[in-house]
């Protein structure tokens, strides 16, 4: 059985400052589940209404039913399962190999997506500006689909780090070299920006090397959705590999 505390803590952990206040983020379903259980990520709680459904995992379970399992979901349709699990300590970055950097990137879904992306062409470090939403958002742990669990984020004054590296910073623009006809450096870094603003002024004085994913045929679609050309970019990256 849930109890009145239990729920009030789960349905608390959609919001930052509770999860910062306790160190705990909600996962759900089998598949997130199993994958935050087979990294160093510390296992809290774990609620499921089929006793049997983590066998394979040396975990304890607490047995909740459907009705139980509905009032500390935070899906639409809930999936068996909900977790609690310890937020990690933050790792440095020491920009080794190809870096994703994101300024200022709100949507969770979007995030979820770009960090799945980076978990698919093995980019092992994101860095962040302070001002990126929260990893730990429900909605960006359900939508990264477990990748979380493999990839390192970092949040950090974006632009003062940037200005140390030496490596190649690639930013996209509607102006810029034809991405299809660039050699991307494949220890470089890659800035992807707002949705709706773009790369910021100030990061912008940093690119070295301005890109385009060039538009075909007579489409007038203004731009495309971050993730879409996150993951346009990461291929590219990794072609020229």
């Amino acid at each position: 059985m849930v109890t009145k505390n239990q729920i009030k803590l789960i349905n608390s952990l959609q919001q930052k400052k509770n999860r910062q206040n306790h160190n705990l983020f909600i996962a759900e379903g089998f598949k997130v589940i199993s994958e935050f259980l087979k990294s160093d990520y510390e296992l809290e709680q774990l609620f499921t209404t089929q006793p049997d459904l983590y066998a394979n995992f040396d975990v304890t379970t607490q047995l909740i039913n459907e009705q139980e399992l509905a009032k500390i979901s935070q899906l639409k349709t809930p999936n068996t399962s909900v977790a609690l699990f310890r937020i990690k300590e933050e790792k440095t970055t020491h920009l080794e190999g190809a870096i994703l950097a994101l300024d200022t990137i709100n949507d969770p879904g979007n995030m979820g997506t770009i960090i799945r992306l980076c978990d698919w062409f093995g980019i092992e470090n994101i860095v962040c500006s302070e001002d990126t939403t929260d990893i730990y958002n429900p909605k960006v742990v359900q939508s990264t689909m477990g990748s979380l669990a493999r990839v390192n984020v970092v949040y950090t004054d974006l632009k003062a780090l940037l200005d140390t590296s030496e490596k190649p910073i690639y930013g996209t623009f509607m102006e810029g070299e034809n991405i299809y006809k660039t050699q991307l450096n494949p220890d470089g870094i890659i800035v992807m920006g707002n949705e709706a603003n773009g790369i910021s002024a100030e990061i912008e004085q940093l690119i070295t090397d301005r890109i385009t994913i060039p538009r075909f045929g007579n489409s007038e679609t203004e731009s495309l959705n971050v993730a879409t050309a996150t993951a346009i970019c990461l291929s590219e990256l990794r072609r020229n590999a």
